[in-house]
């Protein structure tokens, strides 16, 4: 399910989405999809963004938006750098945001959004640098 939740077509604008949310700052933003969490929902969101090398960034400005589907469980984890400038009222928000727009069927819609959202907040506190790279990957990934 997790895997088929979005076309081919839809993962390819999420992406797209993401890589343009990245362009102007030196942040970065994973999604990862499963179909279950047998845990804490942001417990698993930690584990993974540290099993994906997500606090390996230069100014732990890292943020992974988890879902698992079957579940109906969203959590968006940030590092330290960008946490401390959003705190944890702006991830509740943006999660609020995913699981409206999944109610609707509209998944494609409510990642790009939180995309879009995530990618301004880091664009403000950690803008384009000259020396700035991609520093993971911007595919969606999934597990079990």
């Amino acid at each position: 399910m997790a895997a088929s939740l979005l076309t081919a077509d839809e993962a390819k604008a999420v992406v797209a989405a993401i890589a343009l949310a990245e362009k102007e700052t030196s942040g970065e933003i994973r999604i990862h999809m499963e179909n279950y969490c047998r845990a804490n929902v942001l417990e698993r969101a930690v584990g993974l963004f540290g099993q994906l090398g997500m606090h390996n960034t230069i100014a732990h400005n890292g943020v992974i938006i988890y879902i698992a589907v079957r579940d109906r469980k969203v959590a968006i984890y940030g590092d330290k750098g960008i946490h401390n400038q959003v705190h944890d009222d702006f991830w509740q928000a943006e999660v609020q945001t995913i699981l409206t727009h999944f109610r609707d069927k509209k998944y494609k819609e409510g990642l790009i959004k939180v995309v879009e959202d995530v990618g301004e907040k880091l664009r403000h506190f950690f803008p384009y640098q000259a020396d700035d790279s991609n520093e993971l990957s911007n595919d969606i990934s999934y597990g079990d």
